[in-house]
């Protein structure tokens, strides 16, 4: 069973910008095992996690386990771990996973006087069932990405300042430039914008000198910018940048799609 929803900790001082709120967005699943497979299934949830955000782009170099120590535990926890990202003002919780053991249904037919238990179809055999919690916190999670994509370096004999976001969770996976404002560039780059808008969160942008649209799309994190130019109304070609090393290549207009879905 997997919820998200607000919750409120009205003891908690706020501070670093969204890391400590009194009020943020919860995400958690009851998982639900046989008792005795606990261990399994929790070392189990560790890898997926672990997975999950690094298939986001958070650096594993920056993240770490922290099991808590016997007197960290909740009464009805016999192993809690936490995955710790190095924020800018240390290391903090970014999520965690509890064995809560058989604690939870058992105290819900407790009060509830309704029998909990789960029948195994190929045993017969029936158990409360006990529970793996992974807990997230979607404010938390979000501003770890962003932090995490923060880059500063020099590009062109000048510091550059670029987000990058892996282009699964980048606001905009691709940006179109006609290379100048002219009617028989803008044509070709408007008509490439139109057929990737219905797959990719594209932009068109055709404002200022080209070197201040790269730059525009590298601080909000845009993974690449496809250029047209007088070159490729000859050769149906475009060129793609890179926005983590500013390379340029030349690709067919018909090798996009192919290419962006990589």
């Amino acid at each position: 069973i997997a919820q998200i929803g607000k919750a409120f900790r009205n003891e908690i001082t706020p501070g670093n910008f969204t890391f400590r709120t009194r009020e943020f967005e919860q995400m958690e699943i009851e998982y639900f095992v046989k008792p005795g497979d606990q261990e399994k299934y929790f070392d189990e949830w560790k890898q997926a996690v672990w997975d999950f955000y690094k298939g986001i782009g958070v650096r594993e170099d920056k993240m770490r386990w922290r099991a808590h120590d016997a007197d960290e535990l909740s009464h009805y926890s016999s192993r809690t771990e936490d995955i710790e990202y190095e924020f800018p003002f240390g290391w903090g919780e970014l999520f965690g996973l509890a064995d809560r053991g058989q604690f939870d249904l058992s105290q819900h037919e407790e009060f509830s006087k309704q029998k909990l238990h789960y029948q195994d179809p190929q045993t017969n055999e029936k158990f409360v069932p006990a529970v793996i919690e992974p807990s997230f916190g979607c404010d938390r999670s979000v501003l770890t990405v962003m932090l995490d994509a923060y880059r500063e370096d020099e590009m062109g004999g000048e510091t550059r300042v670029y987000m990058a976001f892996d282009p699964k969770v980048a606001p905009v996976k691709v940006a179109v430039f006609p290379l100048m404002k002219k009617e028989e560039l803008q044509g070709p780059a408007k008509e490439i914008y139109n057929s990737l808008k219905s797959k990719f969160n594209v932009e068109y942008d055709e404002s200022g000198a080209i070197g201040k649209r790269y730059r525009r799309q590298d601080e909000i994190g845009t993974p690449y910018c496809i250029t047209v130019n007088y070159d490729g109304l000859e050769d149906g070609t475009v060129t793609l940048r890179d926005r983590d090393t500013g390379e340029q290549k030349r690709i067919k207009i018909d090798e996009i799609d192919q290419y962006l879905a990589l």
